[in-house]
């Protein structure tokens, strides 16, 4: 079923393997790893999100603090990004876009596979995923998620298998077979997607949390296996309620958490809208107060991985910035950046407080552009994003209801960030240097090693 290697992703990979090569004898290590994928995002989403803000760009602590490069996003089944071209002709981006499993996988792996693909090659042979080597060097391990726990991103760093579609059995390796320390999203199977109790008698699906079995066996505190290898099983500690992410944050934690926030989804983009859509403006529709922040869970999922005297990786995923760009509803769109933007604040300050970026290296990124976001007017000529002032929806159109092939912003700070430097393969007239998204699970492993 899977499409022949082309030559461009051969020549890539001898680039990708020569730049692992070059990187293998010697240089930093990493304590702690957290890479923190805004699903979606790409340059103008930033702009946008930075507009409604602050009325100006540059204001996020990413944009302020770290070092900023594009990134190519294809697939194996796609086409690596062209500059010349991207930029000749409006629609060339709107063809050979990556999914969210693939590019997941690649980020994670630092190996390239087909869309839909999960953890596993071309081939459908199983992939070393970042989180495998952290577990070997004996650090805890974990992912999180705004979106479904068994979601393609969350699935694509610590799973493996031929299709993201088969969530089931995705979460009962995550679940039960996974070295994983940390498991948090949504897929409650009591809960509709605006938080609310399902009604008595209507169905309910446990396929995002491994099946009815595996739910009853978390509900009892008697699912997971031996996570650390010393022969006893290591079983979950299930956290279900707003305020039990919150208590994870301080003091003493479990080993294991598995979170499932009592939502049937997403955390916030699918909640009840507003009768009239064509007037919306963000957080006009009232918060969800019984689901957590991105941030609380950060904060909640570090709490738990940091106990690890040898250090931690995590994968923070704002899973709905996809969603929302594939609705082409910017307001929505906002409010899922601005939620992924106070997770990274939390985040930076969590290193600045209680570690350093001597021993932390930070990615923030996505894992493919959504929506094909430009500014008003834009088609057969690009036009960027109006500045309406603060408060205010800035000038935008989505030019396309699904991914593109477009470069996307990674920007990384601390321990090892000069791997990315020594990665770039190419410079964009616009966007600058540029990397491939490989890098990172190549950069990552070798931090680990």
């Amino acid at each position: 079923m899977f499409r022949l290697v082309t030559l461009s992703v051969l020549l890539f990979g001898l680039c990708a393997v020569s730049f692992a090569q070059e990187a293998a004898p010697t240089g930093p290590r990493a304590k702690n790893i957290i890479v923190m994928i805004a699903d979606g995002w790409g340059f103008n989403h930033v702009e946008a999100t930075d507009y409604y803000q602050y009325g100006e760009l540059g204001q996020q602590v990413y944009e302020r603090e770290f070092k900023l490069y594009g990134m190519d996003t294809h697939s194996a089944s796609g086409q690596p990004y062209d500059p010349e071209k991207a930029w000749a002709d409006f629609a060339w981006v709107k063809e050979g876009a990556t999914d969210s499993a693939a590019s997941a996988t690649a980020m994670s792996t630092g190996s390239k596979t087909v869309n839909g693909a999960i953890g596993v090659d071309e081939k459908e042979q199983p992939l070393e995923h970042i989180a495998d080597v952290a577990e070997k060097k004996g650090k805890a391990t974990g992912v999180i998620t705004s979106v479904l726990l068994s979601h393609a991103t969350p699935a694509g760093f610590s799973a493996h298998d031929r299709s993201r579609g088969n969530y089931e059995e995705i979460s009962k390796e995550m679940i039960n077979r996974s070295g994983l320390d940390v498991i948090m999203g949504c897929g409650h199977p009591d809960f509709d997607k605006d938080g609310k109790p399902l009604p008595e008698g209507a169905e309910k699906s446990y396929r995002y949390v491994g099946g009815e079995d595996t739910w009853k066996q978390l509900l009892a505190g008697q699912a997971g296996a031996d996570c650390d290898g010393d022969g006893a099983a290591d079983p979950w500690s299930l956290v279900q309620t707003r305020e039990a992410f919150l208590a994870l944050a301080n003091g003493e934690t479990p080993k294991r958490v598995v979170g499932v926030v009592p939502v049937q989804t997403s955390l916030q983009v699918e909640r009840k809208r507003d009768d009239n859509p064509a007037d919306d403006t963000p957080f006009q529709d009232p918060l969800l107060e019984t689901v957590p922040t991105l941030a609380e869970m950060s904060l909640a999922a570090i709490n738990v991985l940091d106990n690890d005297p040898d250090g931690f990786f995590l994968m923070i995923e704002g899973g709905a910035v996809d969603w929302a760009s594939h609705a082409g509803h910017a307001p929505r769109m906002i409010e899922e950046m601005i939620d992924y933007n106070k997770a990274v604040e939390a985040v930076v300050a969590w290193v600045e407080k209680n570690s350093n970026w001597s021993e932390t290296l930070v990615v923030v990124t996505g894992d493919h552009e959504c929506g094909y976001l430009t500014g008003p007017d834009s088609d057969p000529e690009y036009k960027a994003v109006v500045n309406n002032g603060k408060g205010n929806l800035p000038g935008t159109k989505f030019n396309k209801g699904s991914h593109t092939n477009s470069l996307i912003p990674i920007y990384v700070k601390g321990v090892g960030a000069e791997l990315f430097e020594a990665a770039v393969i190419g410079t964009d007239p616009k966007r600058g240097p540029y990397i491939d998204n490989t890098t990172i699970g190549i950069a990552g492993k070798k931090l680990i090693e």
